[in-house]
């Protein structure tokens, strides 16, 4: 059974990803670092609903940390599929922003990159199959007010994303990226209100979890082995 690494899993992206990946047959690896809860019980739920689930909890920032636990989730079985979704808002107008709002989201959402794909990267390399899916955001393209330091870690991790695809082409391991928009939950409820979103989104409504999920289920399945160095909006049509 391919296994599958979804970090930030315990928010509402994370976990419908989660949910989508257990139900298309995969073995996943609910990641937390805060919310070890509400990724327990997301573990719960996939296994009631007869799919295999476990959970890792470690800091994407701390890289000896993450090394350390990913290699332990490696030592029996491969992880071939990581899906990189841990990410924080700490918005601010730069001229604002304090070095520590800019820095800790630099760490979380392009280190924490870095952190956790970098020691899965010869493992797969080995076996010669994988899939790496980067859940970016319509920020990195768009740049809005108050997101210097979101957007240059999300335009970062795409930069990174195209790099790394050509990087591994050969090695029959995919890597693309996922932007999404305005998306229902965690993130954006309390942020956007409903005239906001009807402003902004040509489709005229927020997008749902699970319509990321969905994007991010085809491109690790057998049928995406040609798509790589991608970045896929699923944004209603934003750009």
């Amino acid at each position: 059974m391919t296994r599958a690494l979804v970090t930030g899993a315990s928010g509402g992206i994370g976990s419908a990803i989660c949910r989508r990946l257990a139900a298309d047959g995969l073995e996943v690896i609910v990641h937390a670092n805060r919310n070890v809860e509400r990724a327990r019980a997301i573990v719960e739920e996939i296994q009631a609903a007869g799919g295999r689930a476990e959970v890792a909890v470690f800091d994407v920032t701390d890289a000896e940390r993450t090394q350390e636990c990913v290699k332990t989730l490696c030592a029996d079985e491969a992880v071939q599929v990581l899906v990189n979704n841990a990410g924080i808002h700490l918005d601010a107008p730069m001229a604002g922003m304090s070095r520590a709002q800019w820095s800790e989201v630099i760490d979380v959402s392009l280190n924490g990159f870095f952190n956790v794909t970098h020691p899965l990267l010869m493992p797969m390399i080995r076996t010669r199959w994988g899939r790496i899916v980067n859940i970016t955001s319509v920020s990195a393209a768009l740049g809005p007010r108050g997101q210097a330091n979101y957007a240059a870690a999300k335009a970062g991790v795409q930069g990174a994303t195209r790099s790394l695809a050509r990087e591994l082409a050969s090695r029959g391991i995919t890597v693309n990226a996922v932007a999404p928009g305005i998306i229902a939950g965690d993130m954006a409820d309390g942020v956007f209100d409903a005239n906001q979103i009807e402003a902004l989104v040509p489709m005229k409504r927020a997008g749902h979890a699970d319509e990321v999920a969905a994007v991010v289920a085809f491109l690790v399945s057998d049928a995406a082995s040609y798509l790589s160095g991608q970045i896929i909006g699923v944004n209603g049509a934003m750009i």
